[in-house]
């Protein structure tokens, strides 16, 4: 193709999103920077669809009208840090096509250099060896060859803006250990390449269709959790007229690297969207209000894809937790998060009123939360998200339901918060409440077995794909083709002089027969009692609590 039109444009915009879409899993199974959370290709992907969807709903046949409409929504339903740098590559490609109704291959090429520049610009610290770097290094390139031909065509351009990329993808190991550490490419590079796959492909006659996305086993980044980065914090706020005046930047920025890394914050007229990881979402929340009102205050995926990319899986989602009608007021409830009928059939006999149906592949938002909240119609309310990266969207709702008296209890893992509702008491107060559901989650030891997706090394401990690993906390302990070995290994380094009981809760995939043997096990080899219970979890054959 000589040129792009607004024709043109949809379906490139349409195959982009479709292709970023099918191989959002591989994607995401790449995951190991600059937190292992193993949510690139679903951040990448929920967020480019978020501004397609706009985009291809635009009447106008202008390649800048379409564009500006597509970097807005981008910019709104930006997901993660893959997604908000992904919003501002295309924000800098729209400035670059800005008032133009037709594009030809120099325009192009200038504005593909105008993205990376942008979006260089979002990030307060810039790393090497990632999404960044394939832009730059591709829109360069590109911008060099195309200044270098006589009459280049549109869709040259973007062939070497694609051939490039992917040889800037290549070389990001060699930028970043810890991507060589695990043996990958960048996860967001990976993406961008997908997006200018499917861009190209529909230059060329073929408009790439969405195929069923398959589920996939565990990620790159699995062994790798790392709490350094803090809880992923992300709001979009309308300036007021005082903050569009005093409104600054860099010094947002600067502000929130007193509480936080990986810090992205973007202004487009009077919205602006900041990123931050951060241990004190809070604070960066109370940073955000002093300049004007919310739109959306969320908490992203950190582990692992959710299997369905589309806003519409998050409302189904939404609809399968255990409660659905408001509840008649009443002095407490607990609202937790489970995957599994088993697991949520626990909770309910453990006096939750809510069961939001999420976890390891399913990491539900704020907004999850919040309604949640207010369908439980409790004076005071106790959240436990069960999963370390799920606790900010949980304590971002705490913040957003300022009317409501909501308390998060930090619990981690499954076992922790059984333990904690364990020591709820509805009848006595609630300071007395949070400091024995506290302790609670502070005395239990978690321990989960799940499956390998990939060949890796974690601390020396040689990782075959497709054997299981217990892991302990966060750490790997025993990585063995057979789950029951996996389990009774796990359990083994789990349980000393000082247990006393042992929960065993068997998943999907896994036998009663099974669990059995691992509990006998455990019975042979220790003085401890043993319960087992079928969760019916994914991802995770076995999850154990040792108390």
């Amino acid at each position: 193709m000589e040129t792009i039109n607004g024709i043109l444009l949809k379906q490139m915009l349409e195959s982009g999103m479709n292709h970023l879409s099918n191989k959002s899993g591989e994607i995401d199974a790449l995951n190991v920077f600059p937190v292992p959370d193993g949510d690139t290709g679903t951040n990448m992907s929920l967020t480019f669809s978020a501004g397609v969807r706009d985009a291809l709903n635009v009447a106008s046949d202008s390649v800048s009208d379409i564009m500006k409409v597509l970097s807005k929504g981008l910019l709104m339903g930006a997901r993660g840090n893959s997604g908000v740098i992904t919003s501002q590559i295309f924000r800098g490609i729209y400035q670059g096509v800005e008032g133009l109704d037709v594009v030809n291959g120099a325009q192009l090429a200038r504005a593909l250099v105008t993205g990376s520049r942008v979006a260089y610009r979002a990030v307060m610290r810039p790393v090497e060896g990632t999404i960044l770097t394939v832009v730059r290094e591709a829109a360069d390139y590109t911008y060099a060859y195309a200044m270098d031909q006589e009459d280049v065509s549109c869709e040259a351009v973007m062939a070497k803006m694609l051939e490039e990329s992917k040889a800037s993808l290549e070389r990001t190991p060699e930028l970043l250990p810890v991507l060589a550490e695990v043996g990958v490419v960048d996860s967001g590079g990976c993406g961008l390449c997908t997006i200018f796959e499917g861009f190209l492909s529909a230059m060329r006659g073929e408009v790439i269709q969405p195929q069923a996305v398959e589920k996939r086993g565990e990620t790159a980044g699995a062994a790798m959790e790392n709490e350094e980065f803090g809880f992923c914090t992300e709001f979009i706020i309308r300036l007021s007229a005082h903050g569009a005046r005093n409104f600054d930047e860099n010094s947002m920025r600067e502000e929130l690297a007193t509480i936080g890394n990986s810090i992205v914050c973007v202004r487009d007229d009077d919205i602006v969207k900041v990123h931050v990881h951060t241990m004190e979402p809070a604070k960066a929340v109370r940073m955000g209000r002093r300049h004007g009102s919310f739109i959306k205050l969320k908490a992203e995926n950190m582990q692992e894809q959710h299997d369905n990319l589309i806003d519409d899986a998050a409302m189904e989602a939404a609809a399968a937790s255990t409660v659905a009608p408001k509840a008649e007021r009443k002095p407490y409830a607990i609202i937790t998060v489970a995957a599994g009928e088993g697991l949520k059939a626990m909770f309910q006999e453990l006096r939750c009123d809510h069961v939001i149906n999420g976890g390891q592949t399913m990491n539900p938002s704020t907004e999850d939360f919040v309604e949640a909240i207010g369908k439980v119609n409790a004076d005071h309310v106790f959240i436990l998200p069960n999963n370390s990266n799920i606790v900010m969207a949980a304590q971002q709702a705490a913040t957003v339901c300022e009317e409501e008296d909501v308390h998060v209890i930090p619990s981690k893992s499954i076992p922790q918060g059984l333990c904690a509702c364990i020591m709820f008491n509805p009848d006595v107060d609630v300071e007395s409440n949070l400091a024995e559901m506290n302790e609670a989650i502070a005395n239990v030891k978690s321990g989960q077995v799940t499956y390998a997706i990939k060949d890796t090394t974690y601390e020396g401990l040689a990782i075959k794909a497709g054997q299981f690993m217990g892991i302990r906390e966060k750490d790997i302990v025993v990585s063995v083709e057979d789950k029951v070995e996996a389990a009774c290994r796990l359990a083994d380094a789990m349980v000393d002089a000082d247990s006393e009981i042992v929960t065993l809760i068997y998943g999907e995939g896994t036998s009663e027969e099974e669990a059995m043997r691992v509990a006998a096990h455990i019975e042979e080899t220790s003085d401890v009692e043993v319960e087992v219970n079928n969760g019916g979890q994914p991802v995770y054959s076995f999850i154990l609590s040792v108390e």
